[in-house]
């Protein structure tokens, strides 16, 4: 089995288990302890959902099930969806921000979730259908390859830190700018983790990987996916330190950063 194959694999297994028992190891979660040296206080989903930029009178209007307290910021906070919109979610988990975007596009909108992990399309399809939600979908997909969804024909794509888990970034970018409205009529909003130093490849841990610390990029090159990915309009909305880690090399501190940017395709 090939490295990114592999990878791909223990992402799948350890976000397919976060679906079914609600527990994660994942640093992709402001209560993981998992990469620091200080004890940490565990966070309930909902108060790791709010550590992260979600509000909690929005939290309560959404399936309780669909908040696992996953994620590194919050791109509906910077949205701007009209009612009407077309969303598209990657890595949607268990549904959280489709749910939250469902609200706002109402019936004559449509929200798309894609996700790669069974369990977690299983969890999001029965949080909609027991909540009555209509105007949304949730497909199979993965991102980077190509994201089972039509050209030209999205108003918005959102995201929570899932492109930094891909192993070709700017692969996942072409394929957002591919499906958004052209005529700066689509844009894309995500929130991500970027490092100070990225990790060489003989060093990745798959564990790591999958915590969305070994995958990250720095600022520089990850906006420069966004743009080799054809987008030119390019915002950051919002940076912030997320956690400090030891170097590999016990050299120095890497940071991990959060950060959510807008960009728009022309």
């Amino acid at each position: 089995m090939d490295k990114q194959l592999h990878l791909k694999e223990k992402i799948k297994e350890q976000y397919g288990k976060i679906a079914v028992d609600g527990n994660s190891n994942s640093c992709c979660m402001p209560s993981s302890d998992c990469c620091s040296t200080s004890s940490e206080v565990v966070l309930t989903p909902f108060e790791s959902s709010k550590a992260v930029g979600y509000e909690s009178d929005k939290l309560k209007l959404v399936p309780e099930s669909s908040v696992l307290g996953v994620g590194c910021g919050n791109p509906t906070r910077f949205a701007d969806i009209g009612e009407g919109d077309s969303v598209v979610d990657l890595g949607s988990g268990a549904g959280i921000d489709v749910f939250l975007a469902a609200n706002i596009v109402k019936e004559r909108g449509k929200v798309i979730g894609i996700d790669m992990t069974e369990n977690m399309l299983k969890k999001a399809r029965e949080n909609a259908k027991k909540h009555g939600y209509t105007n949304v979908e949730f497909r199979h997909g993965d991102i980077e390859q190509s994201i089972p969804v039509e050209d030209n024909s999205v108003d918005l794509v959102i995201s929570n830190c899932v492109i930094n888990l891909t192993t070709n970034k700017v692969n996942t970018f072409r394929e957002v700018y591919r499906i958004l409205k052209s005529g700066g009529k689509g844009k894309m909003i995500i929130s991500d983790l970027i490092t100070s130093k990225e990790i060489d490849e003989d060093l990745v841990n798959t564990e790591n990987w999958c915590s969305c610390i070994d995958g990250a990029l720095t600022k520089e090159n990850y906006l420069d996916s966004i743009k080799k990915a054809g987008f030119t309009n390019i915002e950051i909305l919002d940076e912030k330190l997320y956690m400090e880690l030891e170097d590999k090399t016990g050299l120095e501190k890497r940071k991990i950063s959060s950060i959510s940017i807008r960009a728009v395709k022309e």
